[in-house]
């Protein structure tokens, strides 16, 4: 028999090559802070905990040494989401990535539910995605199926 309880997604680890070059991707692309870092089980193991400023007690990022690395194929559409407050910030992102050499997606605009977004590779090889426009984060009230058009051509 199964009961009803409520889930809750508070975390995703990963173990990384190279656990300083990620932390300060995700610092500086994500904005993102450490909120707790700790020796691992294993010797030589660091474990370190991210999060975004308002979000240190209901989202983490775990990282964790000792990765084999990602290195995604082409055609690969993993990836970690997040979004930000207008298309000028991921034209920013973009740009910013571009002359750091880890721009994977070029901006682009996709229908609802997707928007506008490009992406960027992490020292580890995962995708990250930087997104305007999706029902999910900043602006989200702004776009529903009905304005989504109206919204982003207004823009």
């Amino acid at each position: 028999m199964l009961f009803a309880m409520r889930r809750t997604m508070t975390h995703l680890a990963l173990h990384v090559r190279d656990i300083d070059a990620c932390v300060a991707f995700y610092r500086s692309f994500c904005s993102m802070e450490v909120v707790h870092e700790r020796t691992g089980h294993e010797p030589d193991q660091r474990v370190v905990w991210l999060a975004e400023p308002d979000r240190k007690s209901s989202f983490i990022f775990v990282l964790i040494t000792g990765g084999p690395g990602r290195d995604a194929a082409a055609g690969d559409f993993s990836h970690f989401g997040f979004a930000v407050d207008s298309r000028h910030q991921v034209d920013s992102i973009a740009e910013r990535a571009r002359r750091e050499g880890c721009l994977v997606w070029d901006v682009r605009e996709e229908p609802y539910p997707v928007g506008y977004y490009c992406g960027v590779r992490d020292p580890d090889g995962n995708h990250v995605e930087f997104s305007y426009g999706q029902p999910l984060g900043p602006g989200a009230e702004e776009f529903d199926e009905g304005r989504v058009g109206e919204s982003q051509s207004s823009q």
